[in-house]
């Protein structure tokens, strides 16, 4: 039987403190906490980090890098090493695991933080993504939300029916 999926959902702008921790809300961190207690941190796009269920990410990318690994074998990917490379670089890269502490407190790791550009004392955003928690520098939201909130309304009419 399938998992019912809890949408995580909301926004809080938070700052980060001078050991570059953030406090993650508890109503955000108990849905990717309930299958135990590390998470993943991953690089999304530049200005924001993903924050997800460690079972959930480990279904996705065991699942993306199993076909990969087919397509290898199948001989599907011959003539394209540099992008197998690639895929290699960045998945080396991508995640690290993570634990959430008391009081709901995220280290974000070395690494991390310059791809997040946020300094200690700075701000930045907590966002329920339905999915997964997503940590944003404030001028990159706002960016990506002016970008993509003209087109919810349509979103929602598609997703909804």
């Amino acid at each position: 039987m399938a998992k019912q999926l809890e949408l995580i959902v909301g926004e809080f702008p938070r700052s980060l403190d001078e050991r570059y921790r953030v406090s993650v809300p508890t109503e955000l961190a108990e849905p990717l906490l309930a299958d135990g207690e590390t998470c993943i941190l991953a690089k999304e796009r530049p200005g924001c980090l993903s924050l997800w269920s460690a079972e959930q990410w480990q279904e996705k990318l065991d699942a993306g890098v199993d076909l990969v690994r087919s397509k290898i074998r199948a001989g599907k990917l011959e003539g394209r090493l540099d992008q197998v490379q690639l895929f290699g670089r960045l998945l080396s890269t991508r995640q690290r695991e993570v634990k959430i502490a008391g009081r709901g407190r995220l280290l974000i790791p070395e690494g991390f933080r310059e791809f997040l550009a946020v300094e200690p004392g700075g701000d930045l955003l907590v966002i329920g993504a339905a999915v997964c928690v997503e940590l944003w520098r404030p001028d990159a939201w706002l960016e990506y939300l002016n970008k993509r909130i003209p087109r919810f309304k349509r979103l929602f009419e598609e997703l909804a029916s």
